[in-house]
């Protein structure tokens, strides 16, 4: 007896139809073309990782372990699926010889997290990322923030960038006299002061061992602004609090100097969910959108702990969410009703003739499929009209005895006549419409 398969999709996971597929192939192509203007070069590496790579960086308690989807090989090996393209890249960088630095590299791929789902986060979806190993600083910093926003023009999108330092964030928890065991849940805690109320959020301290008076010192002091921190720590002997205002001083100069502090903003609150940042982190937010569209930060220890050779490793890098951006982008009337097909040849007793005329046409560069299934001319038409291409070609005997065929535009009617040997003269009446 066979057994009966209910046909659905895993939660969080989509099939994508044309329709849809072709505005997402649409974002990895304009952000590929944004990546290589400025540098960056194409990388692949595995969705199949060894779990304790994947969950190396992470102390147990982290929420980032209880997503991440863990199997076993024939070899009773414990592996796990990437949640993120860093990782991985990470331990590309630290198993490659010879590598020169700096290195700069783009890779649009596959991530999987078995966490909550909803708009914006899928639990398969495809991150589109840009790192670099081999500098230091807030230069490099500023140009992946400037990349990121050249990416959001492209696909106009209006974005706000927030940034923070991991430094300054531990440095002022660090102030209170917390115990350092303890810095890491604190940070996590802070990160959610944008999206729950502050009576949650004390009380999440609480949870932990925080005292009530410290949570509330906590929260007056994330609540200032980069010039009130400034001031109040201007003489500190905190070496964290002094290295994350220069950190953050320093990306705010080039930021000026770039022009973008409008697209831009400090967020003292802002931490990023992965242990791994040890400087400065960034987070973009559409305004169409209530989540997130992509981030990123510095991670100096994570290749420098891999190669662990007494060098080190710098690193940054921002992630672009496809899921997000297509949220966006599928509501938009440039790609309702926008066909892939630019001519649709239809035979009359002329199959190997109408093959021949569209890979002649397929040389010029047009996009054109054929119809194959001996359809009636009405229902062929229909079909042309229902996947909304632009041009038809209906080619009979008399059109191939003659060297010619009509060239349809599906939107006016209007026919044009081309000469069968002579199909450059079909550029002047297309390119003018498509």
């Amino acid at each position: 007896m066979k057994r009966k398969i209910e046909l659905k999709n895993v939660k969080g996971t989509y099939d994508y139809l044309p329709e849809q597929q072709k505005i997402r192939n649409y974002i990895n192509d304009t952000l590929k073309e944004v990546f290589e203007k400025y540098g960056y070069q194409p990388l692949e590496t595995p969705i199949l990782c060894y779990y304790d790579l994947l969950a190396g960086k992470y102390d147990e308690s982290n929420d980032i372990l209880n997503e991440i989807y863990k199997l076993t090989d024939q070899g009773n090996r414990n592996l796990g699926l990437r949640y993120d393209l860093t990782v991985p890249f990470a331990k590309c960088i630290a198993i490659t010889k010879d590598l020169r630095l700096p290195f700069k590299r783009y890779e649009i791929g596959r991530v999987f997290r078995d966490g909550p789902v909803k708009t914006g986060r899928d639990r398969e979806f495809i991150q589109c990322d840009v790192d670099v190993v081999g500098i230091s600083g807030q230069m490099i910093e500023a140009e992946i923030i400037s990349l990121f926003l050249d990416g959001c023009d492209k696909l106009d999108i209006d974005v706000l960038i927030k940034y923070n330092s991991r430094n300054l964030m531990s440095g002022l928890i660090k102030e209170q006299n917390i115990a350092d065991e303890l810095v890491s849940s604190v940070i996590t805690i802070i990160d959610k002061l944008e999206k729950i109320s502050e009576a949650e959020i004390i009380e999440e301290f609480n949870k932990i061992g925080v005292l009530q008076q410290t949570a509330l010192n906590l929260l007056n002091i994330f609540k200032l602004n980069i010039n009130e921190l400034n001031k109040l720590y201007e003489n500190t002997n905190n070496e964290l609090i002094k290295k994350g205002l220069e950190e953050i001083k320093e990306l705010e100069s080039y930021i000026v100097k770039l022009g973008i502090q409008d697209k831009t903003k400090f967020v003292a609150t802002l931490a990023r969910g992965q242990e791994y940042y040890t400087g400065n982190v960034f987070e973009a937010y559409s305004k169409e959108l209530t989540c997130s569209i992509g981030g990123g930060g510095r991670y100096d220890n994570m290749i420098t702990d891999f190669i662990n050779d007494g060098n080190a490793y710098p690193a940054v890098g921002i992630s672009f969410g496809l899921s997000a951006i297509y949220e966006i982008l599928r509501k938009r009337e440039q790609f309702k009703n926008k066909s892939l097909i630019d001519i649709y040849v239809i035979p009359m007793n002329t199959k190997k003739e109408s093959l021949i005329l569209a890979n002649n046409l397929r040389k010029l560069g047009y996009k054109v499929d054929i119809e194959m299934n001996d359809r009636k001319l009405k229902k062929s038409f229909e079909f042309a009209n229902r996947e909304n291409i632009p041009y038809v070609i209906v080619l009979g005997e008399d059109e191939v005895n003659n060297n010619y065929f009509n060239l349809k535009n599906m939107i006016t009617g209007e026919q044009e006549k081309i000469d069968i040997n002579d199909l450059e003269q079909i550029k002047k009446i297309i390119e003018k419409n498509l």
